[in-house]
């Protein structure tokens, strides 16, 4: 799960509110491009797949699911590895911040964005559905405490959810959200995808039911235009999972993904442990 985030999040990168022709002639899904303005190295993950890591480590450590643990994991992550594309505002509080219980005595948790469901895919891996609910929900709130932040959480985490735990074919995805999560799951997504959480898991989910293969998933992620690293994040993670799509991502995408200390090699080794909790 982790590794294939990380390479939707890395390909994204290089589309990310790009011109729509940049997107048309390099989205082909082999390799990485160096956005045209962004300083992010080609191949290089972003703020999606460093918070993912936070939850990922909180729950193979078996960390107390609190405000005040996850808070401290969210700024290890960052001051361990200082690294672009976090919202400007966040980005600055991470870097000003001294702990997690300074974070939490700052922030002003009031965003509709995607930050909240862009690091939730890990939650999947566990095996109780209420608990990748609950569990969800409260490490939205800790930034993103607003009906869409929250609501866009839980279904990214219901997402990879259903795929890890085998609840029936993609076709039936939709239904499975709407069981727990109100929202447009079960229309096609039309047009650029906006900053909104629930915009980027709308989109995820058109693609996960329109595609049976992971080359072709990630290439319709970063075709919709916009937000695109965060919608093929939450894509990428869930469609890993599934039976009905062929695991055809490219070598070199895996090859090129960064390997840094907290890159490929360490992304490996983590999804090993977090998978072990799936059962």
């Amino acid at each position: 799960m982790l590794l294939q985030l990380a390479i939707g999040d890395a390909y994204g990168a290089g589309f990310e509110y790009a011109p729509d022709r940049l997107v048309r002639e390099r989205n082909d899904g082999a390799g990485y491009t160096r956005h045209p303005r962004h300083d992010i190295e080609p191949g290089c993950y972003t703020d999606d797949t460093q918070m993912s890591l936070a939850i990922a480590e909180a729950l193979v450590e078996n960390d107390p699911w609190t405000r005040e643990s996850l808070a401290a994991r969210f700024v290890a992550a960052f001051k361990r590895d200082p690294r672009e594309g976090y919202a400007s505002r966040f980005h600055g509080l991470l870097t000003e911040v001294r702990d997690g219980d300074d974070l939490l005595a700052r922030i002003r948790p009031d965003s509709a964005k995607s930050g909240a469901a862009m690091r939730s895919p890990p939650l999947g891996v566990l095996a109780d559905t209420a608990q990748v609910i609950r569990r969800a929900e409260l490490q939205a709130r800790i930034t993103h405490d607003t009906s869409g932040g929250v609501a866009s959480a839980t279904a990214s985490a219901l997402c990879a959810h259903y795929f890890v735990h085998r609840h029936g074919p993609k076709a039936e995805l939709a239904d499975f959200l709407l069981a727990y999560v109100p929202g447009p799951w079960d229309r096609p997504w039309h047009g650029k995808v906006g900053a909104l959480g629930m915009d980027s898991v709308h989109a995820a989910v058109a693609a996960l039911r329109e595609h049976a293969s992971m080359r072709e998933l990630l290439r319709a992620c970063i075709a919709f235009t916009g937000d695109v690293d965060t919608v093929a994040t939450i894509a990428l993670a869930a469609g890993a999972h599934s039976e009905e799509i062929a695991q055809d991502l490219p070598v070199s995408l895996y090859e090129g993904l960064e390997n840094s200390r907290y890159g490929r090699d360490y992304l490996a080794t983590l999804d090993a442990r977090l998978m072990a909790l799936a059962g």
